[in-house]
C-alpha cells in the first residue's frame, strides 16, 4: 500500500498531489513536466515536500506535521533511473551486491541467486558495465535495486533510452518480478503502452496535480482526460484471456466479457491473461451488422457516453459487455447516424489495429 499526500514548490512549479493505491504496480502517468519524477524523488527521500505525508506498507516515511522525514538510507527504497547509473569500475556481480551489503542479514529476504535467475544475469556476472547493452544495464540496475531489500521499487522512465526490442525485453522482466516477488512497484512513464501493459492502478498527473486515480482500464478509457493522456493516444483497455491460437490463419483469439477479439498471433499461452489497447481512432461504428467486410472484429454494444462536440472530432464510448470501447468519429458521422446515449451499435475493430505492444502477462482481476 502506498499513500501519498504532499505539496512541494520548485521555482514556478508547484506540486500538490494526493493518491492511495494498493496494487502490485502503480503507474504514474502524464506528460513531461507533470510532476512524476518529483513524486518519486519525494518518496525516495531526495525531494523536499513542504507539507503532507508519505506512507509505504504502513511505514511512515514523511510526515511534515509530526516532524518525520526519514533519510533515504532508512527508507528502504529501490530506485531505478533512466540511466542505470552502474559503477563502471565494478563488474556486474559487484554492482548487484553493492546495496545488499548495507542491509543486516535479518533484512535480506530477497536472495541474490533468485534475482540473478529472474533477470537472466548469470552470463553477465563477470562483465563490466561498459561491455553491456542498454537493456542489460537496466536489468543489472533493477537487480541492484532489488538486492537492497527495498520495501518498494521506484522505476522512473526506465525504458526511455532503449529501443523497441529492448523495451519489450525489460517489460517482460518487470512482469516476472511483479508475479514472483511481493514488492510493490511505482512505475513512471509517459508511454501509454508501458502503463497499459504493467500498471494495475494508474495515477494521471497534469501540471503538478492529480487528475485521475483508478484501475488502468477505467482511467485510460475516460473521455474527459485527452489533455492529460494525449489526444492521439485516446482509447480503451480490454482485459481478456487467450482463448486459442489458429496456426493456419496465424491468429489468436482473446475472450473477454463482451465477446471475442481476433488479433495477429501473439506469444502468450492459452489461458493467459492479457491486456489489449484499442485506440479510438481505430474503431468504427455501424447501425447494422456489416457483411462482406475484411474487418474481423464486429462486436455488439450500446453507447454509454459522448465526448465534447466543439470541433469536427467526437469521441464516443460504447459498452461492450462489462468492457468499454472508445470510437473516434467525425461530428458529421455522429449526426448522420444519430449516435446518442443508449443507442445499440456494432463496434468494428480491425485485427491489425490492436496494439501489439501491450500484450503480455497481466495481473487482471477475474
Amino acid at each position: 500500500m502506498i499513500d501519498v499526500d504532499i505539496a512541494e514548490r520548485r521555482g514556478a512549479f508547484r506540486l500538490d498531489v494526493k493518491f492511495a493505491a494498493d496494487a502490485p504496480i502503480v503507474g504514474l502517468f502524464g506528460r513531461s513536466g507533470a510532476g512524476k519524477t518529483t513524486i518519486v524523488n519525494a518518496i525516495a527521500g531526495i525531494g523536499n515536500p513542504s507539507r503532507g505525508t508519505i506512507r509505504v506498507n504502513g511505514h511512515v516515511l514523511f510526515d511534515a506535521a509530526r516532524g518525520i522525514d526519514l533519510p533515504p538510507e532508512r527508507r528502504r527504497i529501490g530506485y531505478v533511473f533512466q540511466d542505470g547509473l552502474l559503477f563502471p569500475h565494478l563488474d556486474v556481480e559487484a554492482n548487484l551486491l553493492y546495496g545488499q551489503r548495507r542491509r543486516a542479514a535479518s533484512e535480506r529476504v530477497i536472495a541474490d541467486e533468485r534475482v540473478v535467475e529472474l533477470l537472466g544475469l548469470q552470463a553477465l556476472l563477470r562483465r563490466k558495465p561498459a561491455t553491456l547493452s542498454g537493456g542489460e544495464k537496466q536489468r543489472v540496475a533493477i537487480g541492484r535495486a532489488l538486492l537492497a531489500q527495498p520495501r518498494i521499487l521506484l522505476m522512473d522512465e526506465p525504458l526511455a533510452a532503449l529501443d523497441v526490442a529492448r523495451r519489450h525485453e525489460i517489460l517482460s522482466y518487470v512482469e516476472r518480478l511483479r508475479d514472483e516477488l511481493a514488492i510493490p512497484i511505482v512505475y513512471v512513464s509517459h508511454a501509454v503502452d508501458e502503463i497499459t501493459r504493467l500498471a494495475d492502478v494508474v495515477v494521471v498527473l497534469a501540471e503538478g496535480k492529480t487528475v485521475a486515480v483508478g484501475r488502468a482500464g477505467d482511467v485510460l478509457g475516460r473521455l474527459d482526460l485527452p489533455a492529460a493522456t494525449g489526444a492521439d493516444e485516446a482509447g480503451a483497455i480490454i482485459e481478456a484471456r487467450v482463448l486459442r491460437h489458429d496456426a493456419e490463419r496465424l491468429l489468436s483469439t482473446l475472450a473477454f466479457d463482451g465477446g471475442e477479439l481476433h488479433v495477429p498471433r501473439i506469444a502468450s499461452a492459452v489461458g493467459e491473461r492479457v491486456r489489449a489497447r484499442i485506440l479510438a481512432r481505430d474503431v468504427a461504428l455501424a447501425l447494422r451488422r456489416p457483411i462482406d467486410i475484411s474487418i474481423l472484429n464486429i462486436l455488439v454494444g450500446i453507447v454509454t457516453a459522448i465526448g465534447e462536440q466543439s470541433d469536427a472530432i467526437v469521441d464516443v464510448q460504447v459498452g461492450v459487455g462489462a468492457a468499454l470501447v472508445n470510437a473516434r468519429l467525425t461530428r458529421h458521422s455522429v449526426r448522420e447516424l444519430d449516435i446518442r446515449v443508449g443507442r445499440d451499435v456494432f463496434v468494428l475493430v480491425k485485427a491489425v489495429a490492436l496494439d501489439q505492444r501491450t500484450f503480455g502477462h497481466a495481473e487482471i482481476s477475474a
